[in-house]
């Protein structure tokens, strides 16, 4: 029996249906490839814009907006979910509205609102501090900062909601019965837990901010695709800088996915046994993987 057993073979299982997947994947993505490549489109003019001193400026222009906009996002939220949250009937039905009203709205139609609210409010008038025509005072700039912010504000409000529920309400009954007050319950106890939960959905929010910021361009500021949009039509190829936003797009959202990744991964060392592995790693293991070992008699 033992000669007999030494003699027997494991043959991996053909999974045929995958081999003829993978090529039908490949062929369509060849024809897609053959098609742009035949088009009546200009690539040389990519890479000459993709380092024009416009461009850069657009790129600094919608990564300062993201940024500022997201803080307006994050403490909004924060401020809103402690709302929301709260005993007292008045900010818990404040907070349901806001969060009502700006996730029921289109941002593009809110940032034409706020473009155009000098119809109801002629005059900024805060006394001995400020005083101002609305045209004046609502810049294209201040414009797209509050709807981008304050709309975000009710997306991370629900994210910071969800995170502070997540937390077994045990751990901060056993904080207090160690005398923690509330506050320092919040920063040690009950934040930490949460961020497990708020991280994934924020990093989602931040790469969706940094493509909302194309809106903008609606109120007549400018950032990347505002520019491309010059660009194009002062170079005689509007497609192509098309092309060229898109492009500086993806390279934005994939270093902001990378990020995101490692924050996930940082916060995730209390509640996983084993850490996700890195890029590296994933790459480190796929190139294992193409090594044969060898089999013994």
């Amino acid at each position: 029996m033992r000669g007999a057993d030494a003699d027997l073979r494991a043959v991996p299982v053909r999974h045929y249906g995958r081999y003829a997947a993978a090529v039908v994947v490949l062929a369509l993505f060849g024809a897609l490839v053959y098609a742009f490549a035949q088009g009546q489109v200009n690539w040389q003019a990519i890479p000459d814009y993709l380092f024009d001193d416009r461009v850069l400026l657009g790129v600094r222009e919608t990564l300062t907006l993201t940024v500022l906009s997201m803080v307006i996002g994050v403490a909004g939220g924060i401020l809103l979910a402690v709302m929301r949250l709260s005993k007292n009937p008045v900010t818990s039905s404040v907070a349901w509205f806001y969060i009502w009203f700006f996730r029921g709205t289109p941002v593009y139609v809110q940032l034409l609102v706020w473009f155009n609210l000098g119809l109801v409010f002629e005059y900024v008038n805060l006394g001995p501090v400020y005083q101002d025509e609305w045209s004046d005072f609502m810049t294209p700039f201040l414009t797209a900062l509050l709807g981008l912010g304050l709309n975000e504000a009710a997306y991370m409000a629900e994210i910071c909601r969800a995170g502070l529920l997540a937390v077994d309400e045990g751990q901060t009954e056993a904080a207090y019965a160690l005398g923690m007050r509330h506050g320092r319950t919040l920063r040690r106890i009950v934040i930490p837990q949460a961020m497990r939960v708020i991280v994934p959905p924020t990093g989602n929010e931040v790469i969706n901010m940094l493509k909302t910021t194309s809106l903008v361009a609606a109120v007549q500021y400018y950032e990347l695709l505002r520019y491309a949009q010059d660009i194009g039509q002062t170079s005689g190829a509007p497609v192509e800088m098309l092309f060229l936003a898109a492009a500086w797009y993806l390279i934005l959202t994939s270093a902001l996915s990378v990020g995101q990744y490692y924050l996930e991964r940082y916060y995730a060392r209390g509640s996983a046994r084993i850490l996700p592995p890195t890029p590296w790693q994933k790459v480190r293991t796929t190139l294992s993987t193409f090594r044969r070992p060898q089999v013994g008699a």
